[in-house]
């Protein structure tokens, strides 16, 4: 269970009762910002994308994520943003988004991990394993988003990128798809024409866009 602080809104001067929201990494495990408690409340007057992103580092994997920034709203009409401790141990918002950081894979479930640390790099913190299965690998799923995994040792083909398509169809979300192996001709092609986004996984953990809509995707 995360911790609860108290916390007193600089305005008003009420007191709060704050519990850190956990979410899951790529492995399963609850994980949660560590809060400042020798710190200060930061009234929020505007909201800067880059600044609302923490990163955290699993307790279990080690898996460097980033999270949503806590903040709390008062009743009072003031939205607050709690100290946090950061990897580096410092306290408050980080001064800018920080570069994406690869895991090795060495494992499928590395491949997996890889392409959840990518999504969430690239502005989607709810991204979790999703129930359906694709035809190989496994899929993700965040709000208005399905990625299909594949750590398999042949290229992805044309019918894993049709099923792709027709599963974010039926969930009126976005697909994309992540290959250790690659794609085949086919499989470029058909994704091609219904705009699907690929992404290559290399050993670094580092995806690399494949096509044009990867490349949309990737720069934001």
């Amino acid at each position: 269970m995360s911790e609860k602080v108290p916390v007193c809104c600089p305005a008003c001067r009420r007191e709060h009762v704050y519990r850190v929201p956990a979410f899951p990494c790529a492995c399963g495990t609850p994980v949660a910002p560590a809060l400042d408690v020798s710190g200060e409340p930061v009234q929020l007057t505007r909201r800067v994308w880059h600044e609302s992103w923490v990163t955290v580092h699993c307790p279990r994997c080690s898996l460097p994520t980033q999270w949503p920034w806590p903040e709390l709203g008062c009743p009072c009409g003031v939205v607050l943003r709690l100290p946090v401790l950061t990897a580096e141990g410092a306290t408050g918002p980080s001064a800018g988004r920080p570069a994406f950081q690869p895991v090795t894979i060495r494992t499928p479930l590395d491949a997996v991990s890889a392409a959840a640390l990518y999504l969430r790099w690239l502005g989607h913190p709810d991204v979790r394993r999703a129930d359906q299965r694709p035809p190989s690998g496994i899929a993700l799923s965040a709000r208005g988003l399905i990625a299909h995994v594949d750590p398999g040792t042949e290229p992805s083909s044309a019918r894993a990128v049709e099923c792709l398509w027709l599963t974010a169809m039926t969930e009126s979300a976005r697909g994309v798809h992540f290959s250790l192996a690659g794609y085949d001709p086919p499989a470029l092609e058909r994704a091609g024409q219904l705009e699907i986004p690929l992404f290559l996984l290399d050993r670094t953990g580092t995806p690399q866009a494949v096509n044009e809509a990867a490349d949309t995707l990737a720069e934001g």
